[in-house]
């Protein structure tokens, strides 16, 4: 009887486990058929550079992992570098989430690099209010030879048709964005078939593409599920929202001449410690963020010629020409450091003349005060009372007092003193000052 029950029992425990596993699948299976469609957001409104560049790759990456339905980058940028702009072009052309460029919002662009960009995307859209274009790509810092210019010319037009071709956009009026510079409104966009949508807010954009069907670049056609989708934005890191702040390259040549100064001044006064270090770290990260944008070399000879003529001006009087001459050489350097393609990637006129006029003004001071220094006799100890006057307090015949800076000190004299009479310091020997008589010394006093 006991054996039938514990059977019984068995059966019961089995048909109880079956029975639950069936509601849970019955559960999932009825909240995962209405699956709220998942986008990831990226806002890049900023510069094309290393640290955007990164950003985007980063974004489209974790797109990828949690297989999102498509990726929506917010753009608004004046452009920027060309190679950062071809890697950002690769990763929207590679990613396994369909890619949807929105230039917003109104009041945005997408100049020059940005309008690779927006052409790259599977769905290129824009806000009211918006533009993109002026595409043409600037080597900054004097003529380009005509050969040299035409070959950037079609290598960037060449680039554009790879791929906004099979995105079955209109290549000629793209090509004019990039030839003749041309920038267009977001109609004059979507007539010319540039873009896809024009719409006012993210949501309206992703209500409005809900149900295209797009080819990808790799041939491939997806059909886009993103009606009130659940938009997932993804942000910047802290180490990417420091590096992008020093991507300014008016922000790291202040840097980089703080941090110098801050060296300079614990060279001039070893031990402090503090200066140095902090001086270092400085320098360290604006090195590091000029490593990052396109730095002429020639400039750097300039900074290097302007600090050589500072030091030598404070060690020679050249009335001021050597000091002229190192401080223009410091702005010039620094206007010029930084080659970028758009003004908002270069050294602007009033940081190069600022911090060259100061930074040439305080390190000549600096240093002819260091140099003087070097150059001036020990003021203390018994060494630093020679060649003064003292007045004799007593006889010295030879041996008795002087006041000598409001000092009493014994001193001998080769030839007889009368009290109140003048010598001169002329050496030190066991605490006892040799001194002579000043011939012109007044009588003594009765």
């Amino acid at each position: 009887m006991s054996h039938l029950r514990r059977k019984a029992m068995l059966v019961l425990i089995c048909a109880v486990v079956l029975v639950w596993s069936v509601v849970l699948l019955w559960t999932h299976s009825l909240y995962a058929s209405p699956q709220q469609p998942q986008v990831v957001l990226l806002r890049l409104h900023d510069t094309i550079q290393p640290v955007s560049e990164q950003y985007i790759s980063r974004g489209i990456a974790r797109a990828a992992d949690i297989h999102a339905d498509a990726v929506l980058i917010e753009l608004d940028t004046p452009g920027g570098l060309l190679d950062s702009t071809r890697t950002v072009v690769r990763d929207i052309l590679t990613s396994a989430s369909p890619v949807i460029v929105y230039v917003a919002p109104s009041g945005s662009r997408a100049g020059s690099a940005g309008f690779f960009i927006l052409e790259a995307a599977d769905i290129a859209a824009m806000a009211p209010g918006t533009n993109a274009g002026a595409a043409h790509p600037v080597v900054a810092g004097g003529t380009v030879d005509p050969v040299m210019k035409q070959k950037i010319e079609n290598d960037a037009t060449a680039f554009l048709r790879s791929y906004v071709s099979r995105r079955n956009r209109n290549t000629d009026a793209a090509q004019d964005a990039v030839l003749n510079s041309k920038s267009y409104t977001e109609r004059e966009a979507e007539q010319l078939k540039l873009i896809d949508v024009i719409a006012p807010s993210n949501t309206a954009l992703l209500n409005a593409i809900d149900g295209r069907t797009v080819t990808r670049f790799d041939g491939s056609s997806v059909a886009l599920h993103t009606h009130d989708a659940h938009i997932t934005p993804v942000d910047p890191t802290l180490r990417e929202e420091i590096l992008d702040r020093l991507m300014d390259p008016n922000l790291a040549v202040l840097i980089l001449v703080v941090g110098g100064l801050l060296i300079y001044l614990e060279f001039n006064t070893p031990g402090t410690i503090i200066p140095g270090a902090l001086g270092t770290l400085l320098v360290v990260l604006a090195l590091f963020a000029l490593n990052l944008l396109p730095v002429r070399y020639t400039s750097l000879m300039l900074l290097v010629a302007a600090f050589a003529l500072l030091i030598l001006e404070a060690k020679f009087a050249s009335h001021g020409v050597l000091a002229t001459a190192g401080i223009v050489c410091l702005v010039f350097g620094t206007l010029t450091l930084v080659a970028g393609p758009i003004p908002e990637m270069r050294v602007s006129v009033a940081t190069a003349v600022g911090t060259g006029v100061a930074f040439g003004a305080i390190t000549t001071f600096l240093v002819r005060i260091a140099i003087r220094a070097r150059r001036n006799k020990v003021l203390t100890g018994p060494e630093a009372l020679i060649g003064s006057i003292a007045i004799a307090q007593q006889p010295l015949e030879p041996r008795g007092q002087v006041m000598v800076h409001g000092e009493l000190w014994f001193a001998e004299s080769p030839a007889p003193v009368s009290p109140g009479e003048r010598v001169r310091v002329r050496g030190v020997r066991n605490l006892t000052l040799l001194v002579e008589r000043i011939p012109d010394s007044p009588s003594p006093a009765i």
